[in-house]
């Protein structure tokens, strides 16, 4: 009997503790694009000989760079890709699903060859306004004498814009339940440390589970069906105003780093 009745008032000692810990995620989140750090692990493409081809994604592509849709498979959000050859250091592409413009790109490299700019403008994970930005990548590597300028490795630099829709987020916590919705119509409701839960919203994105690791880390891990596409980890700072989110992409490889201020 001592002992049923030091474990309970063991946990009602806890108990207030985790809660705390869990409420101070509630709120809305908004990531600070000025201080993210992108993954080390370049991108690589080729356009040579009327063929664009992406090596670097999952999985890869290869079409005719004609300016006509070709159809891709294997990619949740679109199921035909148009690149069209603007000049020998510009492209333009529109992804398509179901024959409706899900995505359209504009890339351009400096007349250097060491700069990658690119303007998007892209709604196949939205279910309102599209997510729309423009940024930067660097050289690492070039591609193959006579190919395009955008032949070769890039590492993403920066964003120079990037809608509020791609980057905020609301938490909240109820019990041992965490819901999250955005404003691009994503959401969950997730028991902390508990199973996998339907992920809404996204087509690409079929279920997540919720841990907390201590009590300052949420960590969150997203799957397509049995594959694990993202680990993602939000840590807060003391103050609880500030987190810091490590998110490792298991499809592409690689690790990127973000700061999020509640709002």
């Amino acid at each position: 009997m001592k002992k049923l009745f030091l474990a309970a008032l063991l946990m009602l000692w806890l108990t207030p503790v985790l809660v705390l810990a869990q409420s101070a995620f509630d709120g809305t989140w908004k990531l600070d694009m000025s201080k993210a750090e992108f993954s080390k692990k370049p991108n690589v493409y080729l356009l040579q000989d009327g063929m664009y081809e992406c090596k670097t994604c999952t999985p890869s592509i290869k079409i005719k760079a004609d300016g006509q849709d070709q159809t891709v498979t294997g990619h949740p959000y679109y199921d035909t890709k148009a690149v069209k050859v603007v000049s020998d250091h510009e492209i333009e592409e529109t992804d398509k699903k179901d024959g409706k413009t899900v995505a359209t790109s504009k890339t351009t490299v400096s007349s250097d060859g060491k700069t990658m700019t690119f303007e998007f403008s892209d709604s196949s994970a939205t279910n309102a306004a599209p997510v729309t930005g423009k940024g930067e990548a660097t050289r690492v590597a070039k591609g193959p004498a006579g190919s395009n300028a955008i032949s070769g490795s890039w590492r993403t630099s920066k964003f120079e814009t990037l809608s509020d829709n791609a980057t905020t987020w609301t938490y909240k916590v109820t019990g041992d339940e965490l819901t999250m919705t955005n404003p691009t119509g994503q959401s969950y409701t997730a028991k902390l440390n508990g199973p996998e839960a339907p992920y809404k919203g996204d087509p690409g994105t079929t279920s997540v589970s919720v841990k907390m690791r201590g009590k300052d880390t949420l960590e969150e891990t997203d799957k397509r069906g049995d594959k694990v596409l993202s680990v993602a980890k939000m840590t807060l700072e003391p103050g609880g105003k500030t987190a810091k989110i490590t998110v490792e992409d298991k499809l592409q490889g690689t690790t990127s780093q973000f700061v999020a201020m509640k709002q």
